[in-house]
């Protein structure tokens, strides 16, 4: 029996990057010998052990053959025979087929480290192909190491691009889409995510309301970048450089898929396209299982970010209206969220990235200051429910006509 720690920990430690997990492969063993030994049995679709004292992973080295289209049609071998090398050979990326001995050497067959040198992200073997997740992974990758000066190398893109035109991207389940496309947005450069998956077309079959976008003009005014699609990906890059939680980075996603329901001939103009984006919205979250939480900071996002953007013209009643919409005063952390994202598509434009965003502290006053308004005991002792709604909505707009002078 020999162990190798493999995948991620040997690829970050070349990387000098910090290693959070360490995985390992046992060869010439059974699953029989590692029971005995105290290890316990994980795995679902092939032999996955947590280690007895470490819970660290040990899986047996396995061969896998394809027998259907998507991910689910494949046959496992787990015998002992089966050497690292074929076991390295079924793995995505060359960066993440490099196994490393127990004396620290490094057993790296198909030139891992050649092309972590290069910085390149580039496929083991054909097998790739036969796993549609891959190409999110290989995006999510690119997403990742893209400060690091990573691309993907043109043959891989060119397999992507295959598996894409042969319908296996299409098989790929609701589920494993949207955890890959989570684990992307908290990336460092989020954008490249959905750049690479459109560079091969995955996009457009994966996230076709977001591949909708690109080519579709702004008002330069209002835009310099002008196309839309190019702005959606600038907001994500300022999201990623506010930190922002990955709520708000979705939110920033789809705020603007109504300019892709836009009619060409009010081009570069996009008249209620926070309205038109709303059944977008719901239905890129119905497709995807998108989470609750995700799910209604995007479609606020979508419907409330002009508002946000000129909250210092509205007057005190309307105010007091998005405020009321938004859920404010009872979820003062999603409204937080909300402005962030809309801070993120105000300086997601050309130029003006570093530019104030003053609506976004007014907005954050204006909550608490209506937040703070309440009647005293003696007030609603003497009225009736609704009265004592009304009352208090009174007291918060004039609070806010204060604000606002």
């Amino acid at each position: 029996m020999e162990i190798y720690l493999v995948g991620g920990a040997v690829r970050d430690t070349l990387l000098g990057r910090p290693v959070h997990e360490r995985d390992y492969v046992v060869t010439g063993a059974t699953a029989d010998e590692l029971l005995a030994q105290g290890y316990r049995p994980v795995g679902k679709d092939f032999p996955v052990f947590l280690h007895p004292q470490t819970h660290a992973e040990y899986a047996l080295a396995r061969r896998e053959r394809k027998t259907a289209p998507g991910y689910h049609g494949f046959v496992t071998d787990f015998s002992p025979d089966i050497t690292l090398e074929e076991d390295l050979l079924r793995r995505d990326l060359t960066l993440n087929a490099i196994a490393q001995r127990a004396d620290g050497s490094l057993v790296d067959p198909y030139g891992g480290q050649a092309d972590i040198a290069a910085r390149t992200l580039r496929h083991v073997s054909p097998a790739f192909s036969e796993d549609p997740v891959r190409v999110l992974r290989v995006a999510r990758f690119a997403a990742r190491f893209a400060p690091l000066g990573f691309t993907v190398h043109e043959s891989t893109l060119t397999l992507m691009q295959r598996m894409v035109t042969d319908g296996e991207v299409a098989a790929l389940v609701p589920e494993r889409v949207w955890q890959e496309t989570v684990r992307a947005l908290r990336e460092s450069q989020p954008d490249v995510f959905f750049e690479v998956l459109r560079a091969c077309g995955a996009l457009a079959v994966i996230f076709p309301e977001v591949d909708r976008l690109f080519g579709i003009p702004q008002s330069p005014q209002w835009h310099p970048e002008i196309d839309t699609g190019l702005h959606v990906m600038m907001c994500l890059r300022r999201a990623a450089a506010l930190d922002a939680p990955d709520t708000v980075r979705f939110a920033v996603l789809a705020h603007d898929l109504g300019k892709g329901a836009t009619p060409q001939q009010q081009w570069p103009k996009h008249l209620m396209h926070e309205s038109n984006g709303v059944p977008l919205v719901q239905a890129l979250c119905s497709r995807l299982k998108v989470p609750t939480a995700f799910r209604e900071l995007a479609l606020m996002t979508c419907k409330q970010h002009l508002n946000v953007h000129r909250a210092q013209e509205l007057r005190p009643t309307t105010l007091l209206e998005l405020l009321e919409n938004c859920d404010a005063l009872r979820r003062p952390e999603r409204f937080s969220e909300l402005l962030l994202a809309c801070q993120c598509d105000a300086q997601g434009r050309g130029g003006r990235e570093h530019w104030p965003y003053p609506s976004r502290e007014y907005l954050e006053a204006a909550r608490a200051a209506a937040a703070a308004v309440q009647l005293s005991e003696a007030q609603i002792a003497t009225l009736a429910g609704p009265q004592i709604a009304k009352l208090l909505r009174e007291r918060r707009i004039e609070t806010l006509r204060e604000l606002k002078r």
